[in-house]
């Protein structure tokens, strides 16, 4: 059944973790994680990476390839993960993705235009001379470097108009070409979205837990090793649910308890944001979890197996 990979998705501590290792197990398969933050070497109980033992049974592949300080993207991230797959399924195995981060999860299956930092000092002279010539005067700039993207845009969308015109400029591409490119990049598997759901009151007792986990086994002093290697508090890792609060903690500004407190409060409501976003995505084969992890196990087996006969 090559070309149809298992995507299990939904909100922290719903049990994806347990259910892709059982599935990989089951179906001969191996991981591919689609969290933004388990990417990060020493950040290992803060972003609840998947215990040693499921790791060693089972291949998980893009966990701890970038140390905190090395930026990162959706758009890297689908590059890596499509040739994390190709090579999985060379080798005769079942690709299964898994994961929160519903961003890389879409640019993974959707394509993703390569990240191009805007230029504020162009921008602000693009905005110059639509304010002195006209907003339409900006258009027919567009439309001359660039006519199909200049259809797709109003001439008085000023904010589009200035993204396209500092595209070109800065690349010589024709946004149009990149949006076209993106569209043509969509991934070559067939995705078998299966999403996570938990009654709201469970979600939230086992993200309690969950923190109550990590604090047991040591959080505070990894937060704290991470600060000893001269890491930066503002480093965007290092401001996530988990290590924001006991950097907090760790500078005295507030007690452990309430540091925990936060800390299960700011994950609820990840969480929810998760749900927010994965109830948007299209066909997406929802399992109950309060069934159970073995009845999940079966349902998903049975979706890869149904799918792979569609396919």
């Amino acid at each position: 059944m090559k070309g149809v990979v298992p995507v299990i998705l939904g909100p922290t501590a719903s049990g994806k973790s347990e259910l892709g290792y059982r599935v990989a197990q089951a179906l001969d398969g191996e991981i591919v994680s689609a969290d933004s933050r388990q990417i990060y070497r020493l950040m290992d109980i803060g972003t609840a990476k998947p215990p040693l033992h499921y790791r060693e049974a089972v291949p998980h592949h893009l966990l701890d390839i970038l140390d905190p300080v090395q930026p990162f993207n959706a758009y890297l991230y689908s590059q890596l993960a499509r040739e994390v797959i190709d090579s999985i399924f060379q080798r005769g195995r079942v690709p299964i993705v898994v994961g929160g981060c519903g961003f890389y999860i879409r640019a993974l299956i959707e394509g993703l235009m390569p990240d191009l930092p805007p230029s504020p000092r162009l921008r602000a002279r693009l905005v110059r001379i639509a304010q002195k010539r006209g907003r339409e005067y900006l258009h027919g700039l567009l439309l001359r470097v660039d006519p199909q993207g200049a259809k797709r845009i109003s001439p008085r969308d000023l904010v589009r108009t200035v993204r396209a015109l500092e595209v070109w400029l800065l690349t010589h591409r024709q946004f149009s070409q990149l949006q076209d490119e993106r569209v043509s990049s969509k991934a070559s598997f067939s995705p078998l979205k299966i999403g996570l759901r938990l009654e709201r009151k469970r979600l939230y007792e086992s993200i309690d837990q969950r923190v109550e986990e990590m604090m047991e086994r040591g959080l505070v002093d990894e937060v704290r090793g991470l600060l000893d290697r001269g890491l930066s508090p503002e480093l965007g890792p290092l401001r996530s649910p988990g290590y924001k609060e006991i950097i907090s903690y760790l500078k005295g500004e507030i007690d452990l308890l309430e540091a925990k407190e936060l800390i299960k409060r700011r994950t609820r409501r990840y969480a929810k944001q998760q749900l927010t976003w994965f109830r948007g995505e299209e066909g997406v084969n929802w399992l109950d979890m309060e069934e159970g992890m073995e009845e999940a196990e079966r349902k998903v087996i049975a979706l890869y197996r149904e799918a792979g006969e569609i396919c």
